[in-house]
């Protein structure tokens, strides 16, 4: 049985939709009147306009380059030092400026024993060295 078009007596092929207009509305109202009851204000700390300039960075002072070399002895910028004498050094460096640190290079051999090097980095941490770096030439 097929569906008549036109002005026929027959059944209707058209779907009514006003019913699904007005439930429609009826939802559009519902959502308009709850949706102001759930939001909920958010504190936001918004970065505030700094009138001071900005402070002056300082030159970094010029790094120290410690070598350890095969036979385990220390070079500090290329000048022997003993393992005795290398934590009173670093103390002096670092308390000259504790905010503005040298630069701890660390040129540690292959052939070079471990211990030796935990030592230096034991005595650099002990002067609260801030920047050490290790170098692999």
């Amino acid at each position: 049985m097929a569906f008549s078009s036109g002005s026929g007596k027959g059944p209707m092929a058209d779907i009514n939709v006003t019913p699904l207009v007005d439930v429609m509305l009826v939802l559009l109202i519902i959502f308009i009147v709850t949706a102001p009851i759930t939001t909920y204000p958010i504190d936001v700390a918004l970065p505030q306009r700094v009138i001071n300039p900005p402070p002056v960075t300082k030159e970094p002072p010029p790094p120290i380059d410690l070598r350890i070399d095969a036979s385990n002895q220390v070079f500090w910028n290329n000048s022997p030092v003993s393992l005795a004498a290398l934590p009173q050094m670093m103390e002096t460096e670092v308390q000259r400026d504790p905010t503005n640190q040298p630069e701890l290079r660390i040129d540690a051999s292959a052939d070079s024993e471990y211990e030796t090097t935990a030592r230096v980095l034991a005595a650099a941490k002990n002067a609260q060295m801030m920047k050490i770096n290790f170098v692999n030439q």
